[in-house]
């Protein structure tokens, strides 16, 4: 497999994590992660393990009316079957509240990847907060 087939299947990871968060399709967002994925930012806690960051993910879900995950070109580095990647993300968040309130957060996600016999999998994530906006 050639560099830049790695490089679009690490794009096309990221992609399905925002398309699947967005239409709350949790099977294919537990798809994108290996097993015991590291999760860091997201709170205070990290969380260890696809299955539990995907039931965080799911409950988390449950404020929001809908979400629209915009994501940049990723600045990604491959190493064999191991890789880094940089994705800038502007996430805005439609509250429940019926007011038409909203949180956007503009972020960089670093995520590591690994290869296995399903392709790409992310097996850290780490979300770097660059602001917030709560509108009402």
């Amino acid at each position: 497999m050639s560099e830049a087939d790695d490089r679009r299947q690490l794009q096309d990871v990221m992609l399905s994590y925002a398309a699947a968060v967005d239409d709350r399709d949790m099977a294919r967002y537990r798809a994108c992660f290996a097993e015991d994925a590291e999760i860091v930012g997201f709170g205070e806690e990290t969380v260890t393990g696809a299955d539990a960051w995907t039931a965080s993910v799911e409950s988390q879900l449950d404020a929001f009316s809908s979400t629209q995950h915009l994501m940049s070109p990723q600045l990604a580095s491959i190493t064999g079957d191991t890789a880094s990647a940089r994705t800038d993300v502007q996430a805005l968040h439609v509250l429940k509240d019926g007011n038409g309130a909203m949180f956007t957060l503009w972020a960089t996600y670093l995520t590591d990847f690994v290869r296995n016999d399903d392709g790409w999998k992310i097996s850290r994530h780490e979300l770097v907060i660059r602001g917030t906006q709560h509108t009402a």
